[in-house]
């Protein structure tokens, strides 16, 4: 094992330094070609550790070539103002995939920091009460089937509430005290009226930036606005399944599903939206539909295999 977490850094070391010339070279080809034999390389590299372990390893390297790749597309036509320091910054500490938010490294701070701070912090602390809520839901004397279902779904609120909506806003906060233009990536996904909308601004803004500057602008002026958006869905697809279904080796295509129905709807949405059709422009409808093509399809994305190898020991918990 150690000498697994050995070249997993090393690897991921080299990513990030090789990146930052790639960055300043505009070398597109050779960024995407990192991302395929770095992940491949860890796949092998963890491929008889314990599930969590591989997702983990898979996560960080493809997140971190994806921060090459993405900075290196979106400085092409940009003059590089970047430094290697803030590179590095950007790199190791952002989720975001927007590097040109640390040119502004070290300026004065930015406002709403210790508003983010304080709300991760209660994000977090609300998660870990669902966490303990989903210890106690266990021990009680429930229909199986039901008691999985509901368990499951607490942990992965807990979770989210944890890193989506916890440490990342912390995160967001504390890089405004030092200058960058940090913000939330998760922001007030409730409060989306179209699958459009969920997608591009609310859920995942990192996710969203990174499918627009490497795939879904460069493809849409050659192959259009609605192929761009089908191929940027199942690239995310194809990204989800690399984070779910590889480490538990099982569950193959239904999270690759799942972003084609998503993306489906949004490019319905989009034609709704042009022929004037507004039945989603009433507040009721629009969220029923939201919460309609986010919760039904779920089971796709959050297998079986991965909500009992992964989520559950993740919480110290295990089907009995």
């Amino acid at each position: 094992m150690e000498t697994t977490l050995f070249y997993f850094v090393l690897i991921n070391t080299i990513t990030i330094l090789a990146g930052y010339v790639f960055v300043q070279k505009s070398m597109v080809w050779q960024s995407w070609l990192l991302l395929f034999l770095s992940v491949l390389i860890v796949y092998f590299l963890f491929i008889d550790t314990h599930a969590i372990l591989r997702m983990f390893g898979l996560i960080t390297t493809a997140f971190t070539c994806m921060k090459v790749v993405s900075a290196t597309v979106g400085y092409q036509r940009k003059i590089i103002k970047l430094t290697f320091k803030q590179w590095l910054f950007f790199s190791l500490t952002w989720a975001g995939m927007k590097a040109d938010l640390f040119e502004t490294l070290g300026n004065k701070p930015l406002p709403d920091g210790n508003r983010l701070i304080r709300f991760g912090l209660n994000r977090i602390f609300f998660g870990l009460l669902l966490v303990f809520a989903a210890h106690g839901i266990v021990l009680l004397h429930l229909n199986p089937d039901m008691r999985y279902v509901l368990v499951s779904m607490i942990l992965l609120t807990a979770f989210s509430l944890i890193l989506h909506f916890g440490l990342l806003n912390i995160s967001a906060g504390i890089w405004r005290f030092l200058g960058v233009n940090t913000y939330p990536l998760f922001n007030e996904p409730l409060k989306a009226t179209s699958l459009t909308e969920f997608w591009s601004k609310r859920w995942n803004v990192a996710f969203s930036e990174m499918t627009s500057i490497t795939i879904f602008r460069p493809l849409k002026d050659k192959a259009g606005s609605g192929p761009a958006l089908m191929i940027a869905f199942m690239f995310s697809g194809l990204l989800h399944e690399l984070a779910i279904s590889v480490p538990v080796k099982s569950g193959y295509g239904l999270p690759m599903l799942y972003f084609m129905i998503h993306g489906s709807v949004v490019f319905v949405e989009k034609m709704l939206f042009r022929k004037n059709i507004l039945f989603l422009q009433n507040k009721f409808f629009a969220k029923l539909w939201v919460i309609f093509w986010l919760i039904v399809p779920v089971p796709l994305l959050f297998h079986d295999r991965f909500l009992q190898e992964i989520i559950w020991p993740l919480a110290g918990l295990t089907l009995k």
